[in-house]
């Protein structure tokens, strides 16, 4: 953005040239990141955005394509540490994707995934207490937010990921129990048309949990999920505000 006024080179006074050259590198520099209280499943979990400090350029996805909602949220995550130094997942419900980058937000690996048969963004309450018969087709969503998630295990022993524990919701290895649902198809297909098929919980191919989600947690005992919304915003999910485009960065 060029000044309104230029600084003459010969000005009389050298504490006046220097003052003019500030002002340009100012406002060259010019950059407005704010970040409001970041949604979670349940309450709100705090972003930590650093005054003074510009944010770093956009996050770089490599040869993936994320959806713009995908990679503003990447974004941000980034250029407010909401991640506090943690490696996070981010889940892009509508293109049935899984981004995982490290604690200073590289990207690592991504992978399709299946995921809640249902359209929406919340849990129904005390669903988690229920038992799989009980749960209507109308309430087999993956809630959308911001979660710590923890290594645990379920009640087949199996090691999974908990992302809401609460509400019974997991990562986990693909499901291949009951072969009319052909899960593992499913996750190899084109389209993302058949990803809908869990009760809410998320199924990972066996080859990357392995690799990927248990390196993760041999090194942490904790990583952050970020679910998408399907049904809302970004904003209204997680309450953040881009006012301008980062300088280097991504457009909102």
């Amino acid at each position: 953005m060029a000044a309104s006024r230029q600084c003459s080179a010969d000005s009389p006074s050298g504490r006046v040239a220097a003052i003019c050259r500030g002002l340009l590198a100012g406002t060259a520099g010019l950059l407005v990141l704010t970040a409001t209280p970041a949604q979670s499943g349940d309450r709100f979990a705090y972003g930590h955005s650093v005054p003074g400090k510009a944010a770093a350029p956009g996050v770089d996805f490599g040869a993936a394509a994320p959806a713009p909602d995908a990679r503003r949220l990447a974004d941000w995550i980034a250029g407010t540490r909401d991640n506090q130094g943690n490696a996070f997942f981010l889940i892009d419900k509508v293109h049935a994707t899984l981004y995982l980058f490290d604690r200073n937000a590289r990207l690592q690996a991504s992978t399709p995934v299946l995921l809640g048969a249902a359209l929406g963004d919340d849990s129904v309450p005390g669903i988690g207490a229920r038992p799989m018969a009980q749960i209507l087709p109308s309430e087999r969503t993956t809630p959308a937010g911001r979660f710590v998630a923890e290594v645990g295990r379920n009640l087949q022993g199996e090691d999974v990921v908990w992302v809401d524990h609460g509400a019974a919701v997991s990562m986990h290895r693909v499901r291949t129990g009951n072969p009319l649902e052909r899960r593992a198809e499913r996750l190899g297909t084109a389209t993302v048309d058949d990803n809908r098929i869990s009760y809410g919980c998320i199924n990972l191919p066996v080859a990357f949990y392995n690799q990927h989600v248990q390196t993760v947690f041999a090194a942490n005992r904790t990583a952050v999920v970020y679910v998408l919304p399907e049904t809302r915003s970004l904003q209204d999910q997680f309450g953040l505000h881009l006012l301008t485009a980062r300088v280097g960065g991504h457009s909102p």
